[in-house]
Parts: structure tokens; C-alpha cells; sequence
């Protein structure tokens, strides 16, 4: 049991999942500031923000108080969320397959593939082919 959970933690797709936890939780603190300190000021110049610096649709609601519709964070969240994914291609994905790429263009192009080997004859077709061939030497 032991054994098998010492395998399970050794694999090198659980070491990486850590490390992808830990950088993306770092990298969330970054892009949760260039959001708060960047965006959400741009966002806030097309939408006016009410006294609760909330800034979205204000609608009165039945007993005559107002509510506002915060479209302001959906907006921060949507913007954060494509940031996230861009410099995530960018400078993660998009440079690790360019990497890649010029490994597999290093090793030269793959050979052709090698044509398959015909099948070993079975127990049943050796011994028919020895019995020919001894039925031939005994005609001649």
C-alpha cells in the first residue's frame, strides 16, 4: 500500500501540478493587481460607480431602495480571466511548442516509418511447409 502511494507521489505529473498550483496562485496575486489597478479604472471611466464604488446598472427595487447590478466585477473577472489565459499561451505554451519544435527539426526529419515485418508463420503453416518439403524429397 505503502509502495503504491510512494509511486503515486513520485510520478512526475503530480510534481508538476504542484508547481502549476504554486506559480498560478502567485501569478493570480500579479493579475488580481493589474486588474484592480489597471482595468477596473479603465472599465470605471465607461460606467459610473455608485457610493459603494460599485459600478454597474442602479434599478429600484419594490420597497423603493436602489440595487445596483455589479457589471463592473463580471467585466474585472472576464478581463482577469483572458489576461490569465494570454500571457499563460504566451509565454508558458507558445514558447514551450516553439522549443519543442526546434528539438524535432534538430533531430532531423523522421525517417520513413519502417514497413511492417510480415507475420511469424504459425505452429500450423511451419509444420505444413516441412511436410511439403519432406513429401518433395521423398518424390525426387
Amino acid at each position: 500500500m505503502l509502495k503504491g502511494f510512494k509511486d503515486f507521489i513520485l510520478r512526475g505529473n503530480i510534481i508538476d501540478l504542484a508547481v502549476a498550483v504554486v506559480i498560478g496562485t502567485a501569478f493570480t496575486a500579479i493579475v488580481t493587481a493589474v486588474v484592480n489597478s489597471i482595468i477596473t479604472p479603465l472599465v470605471a471611466l465607461f460606467f459610473q460607480a455608485d457610493a459603494t464604488g460599485e459600478f454597474g446598472w442602479t434599478v429600484t427595487n419594490i420597497y423603493g431602495d436602489d440595487v445596483t447590478f455589479p457589471i463592473g466585477d463580471l467585466i474585472s473577472a472576464i478581463i482577469s480571466f483572458l489576461a490569465v489565459a494570454a500571457v499563460v499561451y504566451f509565454v508558458f505554451v507558445l514558447p514551450m511548442n516553439t522549443f519543442k519544435a526546434r528539438v524535432e527539426a534538430r533531430k532531423g526529419t523522421p525517417a520513413e516509418e519502417p514497413q511492417e515485418e510480415p507475420a511469424a508463420a504459425t505452429e500450423a503453416e511451419l509444420l505444413i511447409e516441412i511436410r511439403d518439403l519432406l513429401a518433395r524429397n521423398v518424390r525426387s
